[in-house]
C-alpha cells in the first residue's frame, strides 16, 4: 500500500476480500454484498481520521472490524424473524469419498448458520480466513483465551452438526 491512499482506492482494492469474509459469515451472496456496502459506507465518514498524517497501517483490520460489527448487528435484527431450517441431509446414503466439494461447502455453510454470530465470526476469521488468535481477538474485542473458548465450542457444534466424516474432510 502506498503512503497515501484514497477511500475509493481502498474500497476498490479491498471489496473482494471483504465480500469473501462477509459471504463466509452470512452464507448469502446478496446479504454479503449488502454487508460490504454498509461496512464501507460506515468506514467512509471516519476515513479522514483514520488516514490523518498519511497513516495507512491498520486500515484492513479496521475494515474487517467494521464488517464484523455490521454482520453482528444485522444478525441481531434478523434473529427474531428467522425460521429454523430443516435437518441437514442424511449422510447414510453416500460416503464422504463420494461427496462433492460443493455439497461439503453447502453443508458447512448450513452448519455455520447454526452458530451464534460471534462464534461464526470467530471460526470464519480464524479457520477460513487464517487470521492469528490475536487478530481475531482484536477484531472481536475480546481476549485470546475468549477466542480459544469460542472456537472450541463452535468446532464442537460443527463436529456434531456435520458428523465426524464431514468434519474430518473440513479439517483437510
Amino acid at each position: 500500500m502506498s503512503d497515501r491512499i484514497t477511500f475509493e482506492e481502498f474500497a476498490a482494492s479491498r471489496a473482494g476480500q471483504l465480500f469473501k469474509i462477509a459471504y463466509l459469515m452470512c452464507g448469502d451472496w446478496h446479504q454479503a454484498q449488502d454487508l460490504v456496502q454498509i461496512a464501507l459506507s460506515n468506514l467512509y465518514p471516519a476515513w479522514g481520521r483514520l488516514t490523518r498524517g498519511g497513516r495507512v497501517a491498520g486500515l484492513d483490520a479496521y475494515a474487517r472490524k467494521t464488517l464484523l460489527n455490521c454482520y453482528i448487528s444485522h444478525r441481531r435484527l434478523r434473529r427474531s424473524s428467522e425460521l429454523p431450517v430443516g435437518e441437514l441431509p442424511d449422510r447414510a446414503a453416500h460416503g464422504p469419498s463420494e461427496e462433492s466439494e460443493v455439497t461439503l461447502r453447502l453443508a458447512v455453510l448450513a452448519a455455520l448458520d447454526h452458530l451464534a454470530p460471534r462464534n461464526r465470526a470467530a471460526v470464519v476469521l480464524r479457520y477460513l480466513e487464517g487470521h492469528s488468535l490475536e487478530e481475531v481477538a482484536d477484531a472481536l474485542g475480546c481476549s485470546v483465551n475468549a477466542v480459544k473458548s469460542l472456537n472450541s465450542r463452535s468446532l464442537a457444534t460443527l463436529r456434531e452438526l456435520l458428523g465426524p466424516d464431514r468434519f474430518a474432510l473440513l479439517q483437510n
